[in-house]
């Protein structure tokens, strides 16, 4: 067991009500959880009761049945979405803004054996079926924030060298707590420097506004149009009534959207993507004329071809996040093969939606007036990371003038 393994988890949990969904008093607090994280979905429940929520939600889940419903459920039942689990979301977003929390802690090659069509199709109704959630999230309609916690099915791929599971999953847990800063003896304190840190960065790309950034690195060279008045963000987000949350914990990026009408040239990944249960690595896409004309994976190839061909908008790209290499994530030298770790160590583009929050206005704009603002729009929204200590990324203004905003991985602006 951890040193003071207890007192971290109580702050993290503490950390992830206060900080990340900042729960204040009157609200509704729903947590996506695995049952095997029972102790800090208690912990995360006193806590938002002792910030005043009304009411706390828990939604459990667990690896193995939900690898059984895939293996043994035919298509046509697995598809088959109850009515009451979709007006209990649509009540949950539309009435009561719900304060999201989802933990993640799953096994990332939970459904490599089943077959890539059942898995795609359920993604593909899931998508359609909780679309209010999905659009009330990417608008900031509501707080909600995505962490983790330490799964003994999980830990075992990022840790196969520690000899038992007790050592894996503690291993796991430390690099959770170091990354989402919770050694530290006022965790919210250093959340609010690492806040504006980021925050600097993303200022300074929206004053200088550029038209396109260009990707070089071994095996990518790509060109990506920016829409005007496309907004960079960083940690800090904020709901309608200006309450400030943030999304993701941890977090090293700073993000915008892509005019999706201009994305010429080929992308390799650097690291492994885990979708909807399945291990993807290897991934190459080529664009071309503002589409994916093609992409292919040396593992995984089926589920990520199913992606693109089968979801509404996923020919497109819907966002750009720029990680330092330096981050203390890619630092670690760890691959997490979770993306909200790994899309924190690496540069990383998204298929799929674009969050209207990232354009002036976006949020009040209908889906034609998105498109026609070069946003793209999409059931889906899957990043995957491209960025290593070789990628130079270079941002071109309305001009033509060249501005180099990384080199050799780095901030060089």
């Amino acid at each position: 067991m951890l040193p003071n393994f207890e007192e971290s988890l109580q702050k993290y949990a503490k950390l992830l009500v206060e900080k990340g969904i900042n729960v204040q008093p009157g609200d509704w607090v729903k947590v996506t959880v695995a049952v095997e994280q029972a102790p800090l979905a208690r912990l995360v429940t006193k806590e938002s009761y002792a910030r005043g929520a009304e009411k706390v939600i828990i939604k459990w889940s667990d690896d193995e049945i939900s690898k059984q419903h895939y293996l043994h459920q035919p298509t046509e039942v697995l598809t088959d979405i109850p009515k009451y689990e979709i007006e209990e979301s649509e009540d949950h977003v539309l009435n009561h803004h719900v304060c999201r929390l989802s933990i993640l802690s799953s096994d990332p090659g939970l459904l490599n054996e089943v077959d890539p069509e059942k898995v795609a199709a359920y993604q593909k109704v899931a998508s359609k079926a909780f679309h209010a959630q999905r659009d009330a999230t990417q608008n900031d309609d509501l707080k909600w924030t995505v962490a983790a916690a330490a799964g003994a099915d999980w830990a075992k791929h990022v840790f196969p060298d520690l000899k038992t599971t007790e050592e894996q999953v503690d291993a796991l847990w430390d690099e959770i707590f170091k990354t989402c800063r919770v050694y530290h003896d006022d965790p919210i304190a250093v959340w609010d420097e690492h806040k504006e840190k980021l925050k600097e960065k993303a200022t300074k790309l929206n004053e200088i506004q550029f038209d396109a950034l260009h990707y070089t690195a071994p095996g990518t060279d790509l060109t990506l149009g920016l829409p005007k008045n496309h907004i960079w963000a960083s940690a800090e987000s904020f709901d309608p009534k200006g309450t400030e949350f943030i999304a993701n914990m941890p977090t090293e990026e700073v993000f915008t959207a892509p005019d999706t009408r201009r994305m010429d040239g080929v992308v390799r990944s650097t690291r492994p993507l885990s979708y909807a249960g399945t291990l993807i690595e290897g991934i190459e896409v080529h664009f071309k004329d503002g589409k994916i004309v093609d992409i292919s994976a040396e593992k995984g190839d089926a589920t990520i071809k199913k992606l693109v061909e089968d979801n509404e908008g996923a020919t497109g790209l819907g966002e750009v996040a720029l990680v330092p290499d330096p981050s203390p994530i890619s630092q670690s030298g760890i691959t997490f093969f979770e993306t909200l770790f790994d899309e924190n160590a690496s540069n990383h583009l998204a298929i799929g939606a674009a969050y209207p929050t990232t354009i002036k206005g976006g949020t009040k704009m209908s889906k034609e007036e998105l498109q026609a603002h070069g946003m793209n729009t999409s059931t889906v929204h899957v990043d995957f990371m491209i960025g290593s200590d070789k990628m130079d990324v270079d941002g071109i203004k309305q001009d033509g003038t060249v501005v180099p905003i990384f080199r050799n991985g780095d901030w060089a602006i």
